[in-house]
């Protein structure tokens, strides 16, 4: 299965927008996290983020099918780590590595060493994918409410796989 990037651009905030809706409203019924989940997140704020200088929001494609997208923080500072703030998968398309082909293709694009991220510590396969990629926790932690909570991850350069 041969997974590309395609670089998003501001036109393309809408289709962004509702994929990203898409795929976490699952994740927003089950933690009730109104004020951080993605799915809960207006398209104003998609379009800001794609006009960020800094900002490199890529759809995930499997031959000519978005099947998700990434998006990568990159102030391209130096001893500043890179940061995946969101990455999806629709629903019908996770569970098949797609994730992880997306992560390597960013990892080459924007240099393999000094990410972070953080994802919902009750989704163990989420946790499960970022530590096979080489992210470790940090010991941080951040309570969102009662049912969810994050938990942060970084990779350095001598952390790879």
């Amino acid at each position: 299965m041969g997974v590309t990037l395609l670089r998003a651009n501001v036109d393309d905030a809408k289709e962004l927008h509702a994929m990203q809706v898409e795929t976490f409203k699952e994740l927003l019924e089950k933690y009730q996290d109104f004020d951080t989940s993605p799915a809960n997140e207006n398209m104003d704020k998609v379009e800001a983020r794609l006009k960020q200088d800094f900002t490199f929001y890529y759809f995930i494609c499997i031959g000519e099918q978005k099947v998700g997208a990434i998006r990568i923080i990159d102030e391209k500072e130096n001893g500043k780590n890179k940061r995946i703030s969101p990455i999806f998968i629709l629903p019908e398309f996770q569970g098949k590595g797609i994730a992880q082909k997306a992560i390597r293709l960013c990892e080459e694009i924007h240099g393999d060493g000094n990410w972070e991220l953080d994802t919902i510590l009750q989704e163990p396969k989420n946790c499960h994918l970022y530590e096979k990629m080489g992210y470790r926790q940090t010991g941080e932690t951040k309570a969102i409410n009662d049912r969810l909570t994050l938990v942060f991850y970084e990779k350095r350069e001598m952390d790879g796989i």
